[in-house]
């Protein structure tokens, strides 16, 4: 799970993105809100922790520039007002959940496990599309048509994870990139197309319905179609 945290404090910023790291989370940190702008309208994020109050932009002005956007990106708004003005604010510029500082670290981690489950189709440590299912906590992928299952690398996960929460949709070669390799690392998009070519490998042996279709001009979409195989028992890891 890839987490937006936009928090102009460095230390709680500092603080909170090493809570998520520590629940197997990835976190990206930016601390003003125009670079916060930039960041959530990449759609690449399961879920967004944002502090009202920032430099260049607001929270709110982010949130609602993202919905504007058709952003649908869940969001937690994260600030030291109580008032509950601010709170309508935030939810009506299209927030998801408000928590005030100073907070409880299990409750921040209650609500963004919410969250995420809220904006995408994980349920119980498992990610369902098709005739697969993605084990979040095992990095095991697995045919419910076939009975297979294949272990996934670091980079398939994460690009199976990522098509499987947005199934039907196509996912640019750029934000997959991005949500893959991070916006500060310099790997070519030519990553991509081979990180998906051993993926494809991957439900090949699997004998899934699910393939990822490469859509021209545009990215790669997650669909199911029917597919022929011959029968293998043998297991890949």
């Amino acid at each position: 799970m890839k987490i937006l945290l936009v928090e102009d404090e460095k230390r709680m910023a500092d603080a909170i993105s090493e809570l998520l790291r520590q629940e197997h989370y990835e976190v990206d940190v930016f601390y003003d809100g125009i670079a916060g702008t930039d960041a959530i309208e990449t759609g690449i994020y399961d879920a967004a922790v944002l502090d009202v109050m920032l430099p260049g932009k607001s929270g709110f002005d982010i949130i609602s520039d993202a919905r504007k956007a058709q952003i649908t990106t869940p969001t937690l708004m994260l600030t030291a007002k109580s008032d509950v003005h601010d709170k309508v604010t935030g939810l009506d510029c299209g927030a998801d959940d408000y928590l005030t500082k100073p907070f409880e670290v299990e409750e921040l981690l209650a609500r963004i496990r919410a969250l995420c489950r809220r904006g995408s189709r994980v349920t119980e440590g498992m990610v369902t599309a098709g005739d697969l299912v993605l084990y979040t906590k095992t990095d095991m992928l697995c045919c419910t048509a076939s009975g297979l299952e294949v272990r996934l690398s670091e980079k398939e996960y994460k690009i199976m994870e990522y098509l499987m929460s947005n199934l039907g949709q196509i996912i640019s070669k750029e934000r997959l990139s991005v949500k893959v390799w991070g916006f500060e690392n310099e790997a070519e998009y030519n990553n991509v197309e081979v990180y998906i070519s051993f993926t494809r490998k991957k439900l090949a042996f699997l004998q899934s319905k699910t393939e990822i279709k490469a859509v021209r001009g545009m990215g790669y979409e997650l669909r199911g179609e029917t597919r022929c195989f011959q029968n293998r028992k043998d297991a890949l890891y």
